[in-house]
């Protein structure tokens, strides 16, 4: 029996309609990708579900009993001063209450107070709620004795999602959950919603992350709600029939509609004797034609290459850069050449940011040189975000007072550019401060390709973007002559755009990998993204040790010898079964199977590639022994 069903929701914002008698059914132990466009509506369909909005009609049915708990989009808010112990335990409600009373009596030294909300917390049971606090926040990394002012929004997007765990809710419903998180923070969020015994519902353009997580992926499109079992590149390949059919359907209708259209504007002759009921037949044709939604066209992206830099872009010798007793960059010799594409990988604030800033010359190191390329055209698009001037419009932002612009040596409207980037003509003429976070980031690289440039240095370019325009940015990107500096926490992005690699692994060091971020090793990127918790202290001498003589390589025991000799036969069975169970799910009959085999057989794709994962670092391991 379904945990959840939604029939015939209808919700419209003026004359925008974002659902159009959308059904939707969610059943136990599901995890369902919700997927659609900037603006179409999924976030609006999770605060229909979660009870924060009220449909213009339809209904919501739930199974008796069943508790919906949310992780919204945006970092939790709470009163100055609380406490994530105090955030997180609102999930529980009365019980919840009363844990945070007793928090901040216990701080305060209130003993009477403290005394009642004891024996409060006694008869409800609330000593069980509170182990069941103190377990989430453990598992989180979470210190409830923090403030959330204390933390930064990635940290606090944990506190959200501890607040919906600790209720235990039935259905888990999570907004963007990826947003303000880093990598680590990403795969770690992961694991907990694998680990989830409930139902979970997200909307994410974390391709990755989809393929990682989803038993099946709904599409929101033109108010409507489309299922699709499996992973992505099965609902990418589907969605892609499901739309040559549309077109072909509308082609046909087009055609018949013409026709009708031709014969009721025939002579004198034919409009006295023709045919009432075809007349009517014909209004219902138009009638149908004004009501269908089409399909909104895919970006058209296109940078104004301007000239080629020189072949040297930047060299840096020996830099070493940091701020106060911080280090974060120790001895870096690094070339950078034209055409380039450079992803930098790491954790929030451990200097991406800066190395982008030495390596274009905004920054000069503390030690060491950097030297410069010649004829360099910088487009920046993290600075980009400043000039969305809210009481401005999308044109003015855009086209700086310009009619036309110039792009690789044509002149085009300004409307007509910004219809590349899926504005319309009145669209365009809108002020920023009505745009959602997809339109917002269209402009920036609307205003980003327009600028000469022949190096793109994108600091988190793929935030709020559908996967459409993602996908279209990753070719643009890839055949793009000039150089690229990427930072994004998009593995997929990283995956399909960098020839390269750097990766943070703290404390300055800064390691280079060809290719992209599934290139990078295991235990390389575990070592990177661990907490400061989870990092061995360093000494810090004040003068280099002796250099010690080189130990002799030891020989493996009897017992881990064996354990090295049967791993290949271990690896390559598992490539094999992987391989088997992926073939299998291409097939076409694979999408008529039953949901809790198509389930059972994604499941057993996990554990595999976990296992093939584990199997291989212990081969480097017992090999580097």
């Amino acid at each position: 029996m379904p945990l959840l069903s939604a029939k015939a929701l209808e919700f419209a914002i003026g004359q925008q309609v974002l659902l159009d008698k959308a059904d939707l059914q969610l059943d136990p132990g599901e995890r369902v990708c919700l997927v659609g466009r900037n603006g179409s509506g999924k976030s609006t369909l999770l605060s229909i579900i979660a009870g924060e909005l009220t449909p213009d009609s339809g209904e919501i049915q739930l199974d008796q009993g069943v508790k919906v708990a949310s992780m919204p989009q945006a970092p939790i808010e709470a009163a100055p001063g609380t406490t994530v112990f105090q955030a997180v335990a609102e999930g529980l409600d009365s019980a919840g209450q009363l844990l945070a009373r007793y928090e901040v009596l216990a701080a305060e030294g209130n003993l009477d107070e403290l005394a009642k909300v004891q024996e409060q917390l006694e008869a409800e049971g609330g000593w069980e709620f509170h182990q069941r606090i103190e377990q989430t926040l453990s598992r989180l990394n979470l210190d409830g004795q923090q403030t959330l002012s204390e933390l930064s929004g990635g940290w606090r997007r944990r506190v959200a999602l501890a607040r919906a765990l600790v209720a235990q809710p039935d259905i888990l419903l999570l907004d963007e959950p990826t947003n303000h998180l880093d990598i680590a923070a990403i795969e770690w969020l992961e694991q907990a919603v694998l680990g989830y015994d409930g139902s979970v519902l997200f909307i994410t353009h974390d391709r990755a992350l989809i393929n990682r997580l989803a038993t099946r992926i709904v599409l929101l499109d033109r108010g409507n709600l489309r299922s699709y079992p499996g992973n992505f590149e099965e609902y990418s390949r589907r969605l892609e029939e499901d739309l040559r059919i549309e077109q072909e359907q509308n082609a046909l209708f087009d055609k018949r509609l013409a026709e009708e259209e031709r014969w009721i504007r025939t002579g004198i002759k034919a409009r006295r004797t023709r045919n009432e009921g075809r007349v009517r037949a014909l209004k219902r044709l138009r009638e149908e034609y004004a009501q269908r939604r089409n399909l909104q066209g895919n970006a058209r992206l296109n940078i104004d290459q301007g000239e080629r830099s020189g072949k040297l872009v930047a060299e840096l010798e020996n830099v070493s850069h940091g701020y106060g007793d911080k280090c974060l960059i120790d001895r870096l010799d690094l070339t950078v050449s034209r055409g380039d594409k450079l992803a930098l990988i790491g954790p929030n604030g451990v200097g991406k940011t800066t190395l982008l800033r030495l390596i274009v010359g905004e920054l000069s190191p503390n030690e060491g040189s950097v030297r410069q390329g010649s004829k360099q055209q910088i487009a920046y698009f993290d600075q980009m975000r400043s000039v969305l001037d809210d009481n401005k419009s999308v044109v003015d932002v855009v086209g700086q007072g310009r009619e036309s612009l110039t792009i690789n040596g044509k002149q085009k409207h300004i409307i007509s550019y910004l219809a590349d980037f899926l504005f319309t003509a009145e669209r365009a003429r809108s002020q920023i401060r009505v745009l959602s976070g997809g339109e917002r980031a269209r402009v920036i690289l609307a205003l980003l390709f327009s600028q000469p440039a022949n190096i793109l240095i994108l600091d988190e370019p793929t935030n709020d973007l559908d996967m459409e325009t993602l996908e279209l940015l990753e070719e643009l990107l890839t055949e793009f002559d000039g150089t690229v500096l990427l930072v994004s926490h998009d593995r997929a992005f990283v995956d399909n755009v960098a020839s390269a690699c750097l990766l943070f692994e703290g404390n300055g060091r800064i390691d280079n990998f060809v290719g992209g971020y599934s290139d990078i090793p295991a235990r390389k990127l575990k070592a990177a993204f661990a907490t400061e918790q989870e990092k061995p202290a360093e000494p810090k001498p004040t003068a280099p040790p002796p250099a010690a003589p080189k130990p002799a390589q030891k020989k493996l025991s009897y017992k881990l010898q064996r354990e090295l000799d049967a791993l290949p036969d271990t690896i390559a069975a598992l490539e094999a079964e992987i391989e088997a169970l992926s073939e299998r799910s291409q097939q076409s009959d694979f999408a008529d199977l039953p949901h809790e085999e198509i389930t059972v057989h994604w499941e057993s794709i996990s554990a595999k590639q976990t296992a093939l994962d584990e199997a291989m670092e212990r081969w480097l391991e017992l090999s580097e022994m």
